[in-house]
């Protein structure tokens, strides 16, 4: 029954996106785009996957398993694709993440970040609201007790993109937008602040 009920979904789908081909002068008919319906509704299922299911799963390990209790701050990063919830097209760029460890509390697993990062973009989105997500998600999933005693003593987000409905449409000029959001110490502590954007900024 579900089966069948993907079928039906995916159909109607097809049809928006022919009605779309026409409406903006296309022949939805001729051989180059006779597919295109049934290919664009399989992307959309790749691009926008973070509206299906929950967010991964977290892998953590106890800070000192391994005979070292680890103190300093860690450090991920790497490039992201979303799409502007207003028009529909690509922003891109590139996240900063850092955390600092409770003695007595978790250790990312060290793909997690990379993995919550896609999760989140792959809907609609704002930056702002992309930003503020990722770094809600992995700061309440690293507390292992409900008082969270023992969650990080700090965490910082950096994404900086560029959007495309500013770069070809409208005004149609280059330029990166920057959001950051930080929590903890990376928030009132201006030395692990300034270590932790002196990083971004290199």
């Amino acid at each position: 029954m579900a089966e069948n009920k993907q079928v039906v979904t995916n159909n109607k789908a097809e049809i928006l996106v022919k009605k779309m081909l026409e409406h903006i002068g296309e022949n939805s008919d001729r051989e180059g785009l006779v597919d295109t319906p049934k290919r664009v509704v399989k992307m959309w299922s790749e691009l926008f996957s973070g509206y299906y299911g929950p967010p991964p799963n977290i892998t953590m390990f106890n800070n000192g398993n391994d005979g070292i209790i680890y103190d300093e701050m860690i450090s991920d990063e790497g490039p992201f694709i979303s799409h502007c919830e207003h028009h529909m097209v690509p922003f891109m760029g590139h996240y900063w993440f850092a955390y600092l460890p409770h003695t007595k509390g978790k250790i990312l697993g060290l793909s997690k970040v990379a993995r919550i990062v896609d999760y989140f973009s792959a809907r609609l989105q704002i930056q702002e609201r992309l930003t503020h997500q990722i770094i809600q998600h992995i700061w309440e999933s690293m507390c292992d007790d409900k008082v969270c005693k023992n969650k990080p003593l700090g965490m910082g987000l950096v994404l900086e993109a560029e959007h495309l409905c500013k770069t070809m449409r409208g005004v149609k000029k280059q330029g990166k937008m920057r959001t950051t959001k930080l929590l903890g110490v990376f928030k009132t502590d201006g030395i692990v602040r300034n270590e932790f954007m002196d990083w971004v900024n290199k």
